[in-house]
């Protein structure tokens, strides 16, 4: 079964109310088991658009994804993030078939 991955680009406008969110979303994360892979970092910016921070989020199945972003619990954390920051977030299924 193919795993499921949160990947976020945002702009924080006022990292000190954005810390609130980010104090808060492990223990959603964990009630999900997802797993960081990446958690801001540096990066560089190649080809189109992008944002300050990235995020990839590790799912063990796209539905868990889903219902991670779904669920009551992170709906409260998206109340305590959007007034302070812009997000981009895509919920993507991987990829486990064979490779080339």
């Amino acid at each position: 079964m193919a795993k499921a991955y949160w990947i976020a680009r945002v702009d924080v406008h006022n990292m000190d109310g954005y810390k609130e969110y980010i104090a808060q979303n492990g223990a959603v994360f964990k009630k999900f088991d997802a797993k960081f892979l990446v958690r801001g970092g540096k990066y560089e910016a190649r080809e189109g658009s992008s944002r300050s921070r990235n995020v990839v989020l590790e799912f063990k199945d796209y539905e868990t994804a889903i219902a991670c972003y779904n669920s009551p619990e992170y709906a409260r954390l998206v109340a305590l993030r959007s007034p302070h920051s812009e997000c981009d977030l895509l919920i993507i299924e991987g990829y486990d078939g064979q490779q080339p």
